[in-house]
């Protein structure tokens, strides 16, 4: 996806993945500093831990408490700091990292696109409350839904994020546990469902999955998990984390580059490399 959309803005650049333990994270970031790269994309469960290793943070990681890419920019002799992607010449004395989130954006993004779901006044029953959780939890309170309930393994998490919410949005009514009502989303941010056996992040015991009438499954593969198998039996409209992921990535390259991302072949490079699995 990425490299797709390099190539269609006619950068001289690569997209590579590197594997990287959590507490190699920090030697990591500084070899990528060192070795002048554009920038990089962080993903679990690097996202939080990267937070009070970046020498700036954008609001957007300010604001939802979790970095997923990272800019390198330089200082030359005018004092200036530029993107390195986007460096027009002369010495670079000092380079700096600059930590942003473009997952928020790209939740309430795919949510309109792939599921025509309007958040306002929304109700909403959210599962998992880990890094991905919890800034959903925070972006979905920013777009004002009306009621949130969240589910939690560890309860202690859900709390912690629901005084979040009551003290920064007290219009969003924020509840722990599962709803007693018809909702209009269920949103599943855990990893149940990366693994073929992994059960279904919703107990539907407590919880039937038809009271919801969407299901939005940040995982993107497997296409269908668990999860998404129960809510077309449901009769729930349904979508998987792939619209996330691109939009994320675009905005990443957007911040990079400073160019409008080619959303087009970007999406057709993901989803073929997606059915090619």
């Amino acid at each position: 996806m990425q490299n797709a959309g390099i190539e269609a803005l006619g950068l001289n650049w690569r997209y590579t993945a590197f594997e990287t333990r959590p507490y190699d994270l920090a030697a990591a970031i500084e070899g990528a500093r060192a070795m002048r790269f554009i920038g990089l994309n962080l993903t679990v469960p690097h996202k939080l831990l990267a937070v009070d290793l970046m020498d700036e943070l954008d609001e957007s990681a300010r604001v939802w408490g979790a970095v997923n890419t990272v800019r390198f920019e330089g200082r030359g002799a005018d004092g200036d700091w530029l993107p390195l992607g986007q460096w027009k010449g002369g010495e670079i004395l000092k380079v700096r990292t600059r930590g942003f989130n473009t997952d928020a954006d790209a939740i309430t993004h795919t949510l309109r696109d792939d599921l025509q779901c309007e958040l306002s006044g929304a109700s909403v029953l959210l599962l998992g409350a880990g890094g991905a959780g919890r800034v959903a939890a925070l972006k979905l309170a920013a777009e004002g839904v009306g009621r949130l309930w969240l589910v939690n393994r560890t309860a202690s998490k859900a709390e912690r994020i629901g005084a979040e919410i009551r003290t920064d949005f007290p219009n969003v009514a924020v509840e722990i546990g599962y709803p007693n009502q018809d909702v209009d989303l269920i949103l599943n941010a855990t990893s149940l469902g990366l693994k073929p056996d992994d059960p279904s992040p919703l107990d539907e015991g407590k919880y039937p999955i038809n009271r919801a009438a969407a299901v939005y499954d940040m995982i993107y593969r497997p296409a269908r998990t668990r999860l998404l198998q129960s809510a077309q039996s449901g009769d729930c409209r349904m979508a998987n984390g792939t619209g996330m992921l691109l939009h994320q990535g675009a905005k990443a390259l957007e911040i990079w580059s400073g160019k409008p991302a080619p959303l087009g072949a970007m999406r057709v490079a993901l989803e073929s490399h997606l059915h090619e699995h």
